[in-house]
């Protein structure tokens, strides 16, 4: 599987405010929603008929679109450091 514990914690651990235990902080849930869209999205280069996976990522990206318009409206210097470190086009 492509998302295995250790990825997890690794993401986890980078992103999250508090370490590895942090898996609610806005932060370290959209860095783990951009590994998966970045997976997903290869997947869907390959496998282009695959719709339900076109549609999940489809959720995906809104997923992770309102929790960064929900961390742009709290706090605009976690937003800007969050996009600047996951390399994100905003």
């Amino acid at each position: 599987m492509y998302l295995d514990k250790e990825k997890k914690a690794e993401i986890f651990e980078k992103y999250g405010r508090t370490g590895a235990q942090d898996t609610g902080s806005v932060e370290s849930q959209v860095a783990l929603f951009t590994y998966r869209i970045s997976h997903l999205t290869e997947h869907l280069k390959q496998n282009h008929k695959d719709h339900v996976t076109a549609r999940s990522l489809t959720m995906l990206v809104g997923k992770r679109r309102k929790l960064l318009a929900y961390l742009k409206d709290r706090d605009i210097e976690r937003y800007r450091a969050l996009i600047k470190s996951l390399g994100l086009r905003r």
